[in-house]
């Protein structure tokens, strides 16, 4: 059975990528050249106790990434959150050397500063391996620029000022990501718009088998599974195209799916509520009120 490493602290996962001892204790730029992964039958898995930010290049390594060619395809910037799990599996043919930086930071040197409380707000912690962030020769110095800022501070100053100025460089760094992960949507037009239009007709086909009772609301992580993305990458790609999340979509199909059957059938208020997965019918009314600034009865009688 292959083993899964659980890495509390930076140092555990130097010790086990053949790295020297970190400098800091709560924070690290490692030099992606450097880093060995200890592989047993080409292939090992961990869960990290600590956020890691990658800019890897040439890696003969498989990180669920798929094989996709990208149009932005010379740096590749991905994100992993605490507890998250991990699994690298290298590659059967041999690549050019593997290059670029890895910045890992505990918790813990997050502590009581505001940048904690927003780390959630950055949805791309969450986005599975194959959404990665593919940079422009431009992005990727910018990146690079920043995370060369952070290892300069906290190799040159261990003082009341270096924690502020290291979580300032951080944030810079996830706010530039956030800009250029935007870009990544909308230069990728017409992909996206295939998942939409996929996610829509998920979305008709649930409806059209009437069988909400049986099966439940259409959740967006499942309907996420379905399109075999994360469901914060859906997220986002619905809110830059749509300018609605992902929940508001499923529910503006459904008050529509509810306006066509209550308008051109005989069948009640509560039968439609059934067909779209209630269990309690003034549940699916006070939605339809919300969305519409009218009940469901008074909707449809306004057809009679």
């Amino acid at each position: 059975m292959e083993k899964t490493f659980r890495l509390a602290s930076i140092a555990e996962f130097h010790e086990l990528c053949g790295l020297s001892h970190p400098e800091h204790p709560l924070i690290s730029l490692v030099d992606y050249s450097l880093v060995t992964y200890p592989f047993k039958e080409n292939k090992i898995s961990w869960i990290q106790e600590f956020y890691s930010i990658g800019l890897k290049r040439n890696v003969n390594a498989k990180f669920n990434y798929g094989q996709q060619v990208y149009d932005f395809n010379n740096g590749l910037l991905s994100f992993i959150s605490p507890r998250q799990f991990l699994k690298v599996e290298r590659n059967q043919v041999n690549t050019t050397d593997q290059s670029g930086w890895l910045l890992l930071v505990h918790p813990d040197f997050l502590w009581q500063t505001p940048l904690a409380k927003k780390m959630k707000a950055f949805e791309f912690f969450g986005y599975a391996a194959n959404e990665a962030l593919f940079l422009s020769d431009k992005e990727e110095k910018a990146i690079e620029q920043i995370l060369l800022a952070i290892q300069s501070e906290y190799r040159s100053h261990i003082d009341r000022f270096s924690q502020e100025l290291i979580v300032n460089q951080i944030e810079r760094l996830l706010i530039y990501s956030e800009r250029f992960y935007e870009r990544q949507f909308i230069t990728r037009k017409k992909s996206n718009y295939e998942l939409l239009e996929k996610f829509e007709d998920i979305l008709k086909r649930y409806f059209d088998k009437q069988s909400g009772l049986v099966e439940g609301i259409p959740s967006v992580t499942t309907i996420a599974e379905e399109l075999s993305i994360s469901p914060n990458y859906l997220g986002t790609l619905l809110r830059i195209h749509t300018r609605q999340n992902a929940q508001q979509h499923i529910q503006n199909n459904m008050i529509n799916y509810a306006k066509e059957r209550l308008s051109t059938t005989d069948i009640s208020i509560s039968e439609v509520a059934y067909e779209l997965g209630f269990e309690h019918p003034q549940s699916f009314s006070k939605l339809f009120k919300k969305r519409t600034n009218q009940s469901p009865s008074e909707f449809k009688s306004s057809f009679n």
